[in-house]
């Protein structure tokens, strides 16, 4: 007779399904994230126990989802395993504060401990360092400027001359650099520049002065850090285009200028073909060197996401 009444059918009924308990997932995620800092740092329930204060008795109920919840003992487990109270509340893998860490490393680093680095990663992964940035190299008078203007915007890529970066950054011309500082020092900016312009852009195509390639150092940072395309063009049409340009200097009271660029050309060929694609431009429009130069990219999947 009791049970047909219906408040007594529904007690019965919530007896034979009690309510959820809403810490129950909170349990399980604590559970899953101590038990896996736990075992990535290597430690035994026991040494974590010495080195928490929280007994181990304690430590077995929460890995196995039960047992109350202390704020306080949650505060000492985090400190002992070297992460916030929310790294316990985290879906975030051991994995990944172990990589937070390393990034942290890597960019209180010098340069120098930098450059290897990037060594040994690109070792390992030649295209993932690379993948989405574009440095055109090449003679002055190759087309680096212009296509690399035109193919940044038919791309929707940013585009980035480094002689201009400079010069935004000094406040003077490159020539006035070079004066002041001397070939060195211009070097070194040079390198420092192409360093932001790295930490700034994931995707861009970059324009760098022709005899960047001779400086080891600076150009293989490039090649270590962009998916390098030589320009190339023959001396007469180098020469010509820089007069077009206005620029009557490599002429001017030098009749021997094309001799000299002959042979500048040719002692940088082997550098230039250290360049994993190129783009030769001679005898061409420009929207016929534009063509190849997008198809160069596409072919070689430099604009594809690495898989790492």
């Amino acid at each position: 007779m009791l049970r047909a009444s219906g408040l007594h059918g529904d007690f019965d009924r919530e007896m034979t399904h009690p309510p959820s308990d809403p810490a129950v997932p909170l349990k399980g995620l604590l559970a899953v994230r101590v038990r896996a800092l736990r075992q990535a740092q290597k430690l035994s329930r026991r040494a974590l126990s010495e080195r928490s204060g929280v007994s181990p008795r304690y430590l077995a109920q929460l890995e196995a989802g039960a047992g109350n919840i202390s704020i306080t003992l949650l505060q000492k487990i985090a400190v002992a395993l070297e992460v916030p109270v929310q790294g316990l509340l985290s879906d975030d893998t051991p994995e990944d504060h172990e990589v937070q860490r390393i990034g942290q490393l890597y960019l209180d680093a010098p340069e120098a401990v930098q450059r290897k680095v990037r060594q040994l990663l690109a070792a390992q992964n030649p295209a993932a360092l690379r993948s989405g940035r574009i440095c055109l190299i090449g003679l002055r008078g190759a087309g680096k400027s212009t296509l690399g203007r035109m193919a940044s915007e038919a791309l929707h890529l940013p585009f980035v001359e480094l002689n201009r970066r400079i010069e935004d950054e000094t406040g003077m011309p490159v020539a006035e650099v070079i004066a002041l500082y001397g070939q060195d020092g211009y070097r070194r900016m040079e390198a420092q520049a192409i360093s932001r312009v790295v930490a700034a852009h994931d995707r861009l195509i970059l324009a760098v002065a022709g005899g960047l390639v001779a400086e080891e150092t600076t150009y293989q940072q490039v090649l270590e850090q962009f998916h390098t395309i030589w320009l190339q063009a023959s001396p007469a049409e180098h020469m010509q285009r820089v007069r077009a340009q206005g620029d009557l200097r490599p002429m001017e009271g030098n009749p021997a200028a094309m001799q000299q660029l002959k042979s500048l050309l040719q002692a940088r060929v082997p550098l230039y073909e250290r360049a994993e694609a190129r783009v030769d431009t001679s005898n061409k429009t420009v929207n016929a060197s534009l063509n190849d130069l997008i198809k160069v990219i596409a072919a070689g999947g430099f604009l594809q996401r690495s898989s790492g």
